[in-house]
């Protein structure tokens, strides 16, 4: 009977140290970082009444029979689960997401862990946990931002007000595309010479910039043309005052293949009014000369075996007798003479203005001739340029050109600059520009570097670079054997040595040259930088402490390390949201956030309770009906005691 008692006592007792850590849980709702408890119950000590009995030849074999004598607390666990990330806003505020603790220590060498990361600075800035001074554990980065494994681990000292050193630029990064079909090259005329032009326009197709000196040689097509024997005429000279009485037989054979009458006349016709009738024939052209004779022309200049003209026979009386003064007679016949086909010829000398080696030129390119499809003149010049250029000229076409009266026709670069500031070894900005001309050799661009201040750059400030025809880089070159733009700043600073990087050869991670309808290459960043003073901080999720420096820097200053344990759940708990190991946790493994261990940092955020109301209330239930179900244990087997007391009365 005593035993059940006993039994009821060690239920209550334990029931109780559940309710005790379920308190606990409940009060620590709102504890950052917190981890519950768990409280695990075992059976305590047993009785033997009877030991178990072996079967026999003639029997089975008995169970042992025994008493429990009630139960005890086993385990109190620490649950390790993750709790809610609840964004705070300060950066000094942070987070794990996973597994890790923050390492906290002190000076004397102890060394405390924790999820609760609402920490904070002191005076002399020193990253902190602001509820116990111990100070935030990591490594410190040296001045390049680089952390070392090998550094020690130790406090975290950022103080802000601190001054970043000036550095000088030492290289600058291209990126991005010339427009390989890219034309700015405006053609303008700056001498006709004697060539009889009169305007050029357009845009120079190759978009080099530079002058074309055009060199024309040979004659211009001539016109076929007989001009009548007969002298002294008016307009108004009628043909009966001539004696023509035969008006019905003059013909003219234009090429000898289209045949055109001169009809309509009569004696009271002029030579005005044969001049009109003859203009009247497609291809021809009539005109009274000064010495008053009628000369008749042929509208198509070429070779007068392709493009001339004939009269039918002259007869006494008519007008081909008696106006042209051809003898009588069969086959007596006027035939246009003096036609001649163009022998011009057009040659292109061009200087580039813009480039070195075989890209200065000169480059030598024969051009073609545009005919007048009426005329049969040479009026145009195609090729200057690559093309896209065009020549207007006057009456008459192109003429030849002789030595120092050349045509002269100078086209504008296609350009494209861009520019960057870069710093000297004092801090001091200075804007320099690099401007990229287009080459007369394919895929190439020739550039120009300057500075727009009082500089002066004293080597490299010209090169090249070449594209493949893939469009990839080939070649970024400088000219003279310069490996880097030297730019003396002249203000107390030593020269800036500044190296261009234009991206990978063969590559497409830096400048390209594509046919891509708009220029996008620009310097995208430079190494240096002016004096700066830390103004604020961030935090990534490896634990990276950043400085942010007034003068655009962005550096790595520090890193938070975090620890873990083989055994979570074996460490001691020292108040404060803190743990520290004991002999079943192992060690701290002690290392990156996101590489070495598995959690990561987020900051800006705190980690809420891991608390689950729900199931601590839950637990709470069960703990008051174990209590209820002990104590009525109890009462029972007092109510039982009672009766065996009462049997001797």
């Amino acid at each position: 009977m005593m035993a059940s008692l006993f039994a009821g006592v060690s239920g209550l007792k334990n029931h109780q140290v559940k309710m005790n850590v379920i308190g606990n849980n409940i009060a620590n709702i709102n504890t950052i970082g917190f981890k519950p408890g768990r409280v695990n119950f075992q059976e305590a000590l047993v009785q033997t009444f009877k030991g178990a009995g072996r079967p026999s030849a003639i029997s089975g074999g008995t169970n042992p029979v025994q008493l429990g004598l009630g139960m005890q607390v086993s385990t109190i666990d620490n649950l390790f689960q993750q709790g809610g990330l609840e964004t705070t806003g300060q950066i000094t505020d942070l987070a794990i997401q996973g597994q890790g603790f923050f390492v906290l220590g002190d000076d004397n060498g102890n060394r405390f862990y924790t999820r609760a990361g609402a920490f904070g600075f002191d005076s002399a800035s020193r990253l902190v946990d602001p509820a116990t001074g111990l100070f935030v554990l990591g490594r410190m980065a040296d001045s390049t931002g680089n952390v070392s494994s090998l550094s020690a681990i130790d406090k975290l000292v950022l103080p802000f007000g601190q001054q970043d050193p000036a550095n000088e630029t030492t290289t600058i990064t291209l990126t991005n595309n010339l427009n390989a079909a890219a034309t700015d090259s405006n053609a303008k005329l700056t001498s006709a010479g004697i060539s009889n032009v009169l305007s050029v326009s357009g845009k120079a197709a190759d978009g080099v910039g530079g002058t074309h000196t055009i060199t024309i040689s040979g004659i211009q097509a001539q016109n076929a043309s007989f001009t009548g024997g007969v002298g002294a005429l008016g307009l108004s000279t009628s043909l009966g005052s001539l004696g023509v009485s035969i008006f019905d037989d003059f013909t003219l054979t234009i090429d000898g293949i289209r045949t055109e009458a001169v009809a309509g006349l009569n004696a009271t016709s002029t030579i005005e009014d044969l001049i009109n009738t003859i203009n009247q024939i497609n291809g021809l052209t009539a005109q009274l000369t000064g010495s008053g004779e009628v000369e008749i022309i042929r509208q198509r200049a070429g070779d007068s075996v392709s493009y001339s003209f004939e009269s039918s026979d002259s007869v006494a009386g008519n007008t081909i007798n008696l106006v042209f003064g051809i003898p009588a007679g069969a086959g007596n016949t006027f035939v246009s003479a003096g036609g001649a086909a163009s022998t011009l010829t057009a040659v292109d000398n061009f200087s580039p203005d813009q480039g070195t080696g075989p890209a200065s030129g000169p480059v030598i390119t024969p051009l073609g001739l545009i005919f007048d499809s009426t005329s049969g003149l040479a009026v145009g010049l195609t090729g200057i340029g690559g093309g896209g250029i065009d020549v207007t000229t006057g009456t008459g076409g192109l003429a030849p050109t002789a030595s120092g009266s050349e045509l002269i026709i100078d086209t504008e670069a296609t350009t494209h600059a861009t520019s960057i500031q870069v710093y000297d070894s004092l801090g001091g900005k200075h804007t320099i520009s690099i401007e990229f001309f287009k080459s007369i050799l394919n895929n190439r661009w020739e550039w120009t570097a300057s500075a727009l201040g009082n500089e002066l750059i004293t080597s490299g400030s010209t090169g090249y670079v070449l594209f493949n025809n893939d469009g990839s880089l080939n070649t970024f070159e400088y000219n003279g054997g310069a490996n880097a733009i030297i730019i003396d700043p002249q203000n107390g600073a030593g020269n800036i040595n500044v190296s261009v990087d234009a991206g990978t050869i063969n590559g497409y991670d830096g400048l390209t040259g594509f046919a891509s309808g708009r220029h996008t290459a620009t310097i995208v960043s430079q190494n240096g930088y002016g004096l700066g003073i830390l103004q604020k901080i961030t935090i990534d999720q490896s634990g990276n402490i950043s400085g942010i420096f007034s003068n655009g820097v962005n550096r790595v200053l520090a890193q938070i390390i975090l620890a873990d344990f083989s055994n979570q759940a074996g460490l001691l708990k020292v108040g404060r949201s803190m743990y520290q190991p004991s002999a079943n946790s192992g060690l701290a493994v002690e290392g990156i956030a996101g590489a070495t261990i598995s959690g990561e940092i987020t900051s800006g955020a705190l980690e809420s309770s891991a608390v689950d109301i729900a199931q601590e209330f839950t637990q709470m239930i069960t703990a008051q009906r174990g209590f209820q179900a002990n104590a009525r244990i109890i009462t029972t087997s007092d109510s039982m005691l009672d009766e065996l007391v009462n049997i001797k009365r």
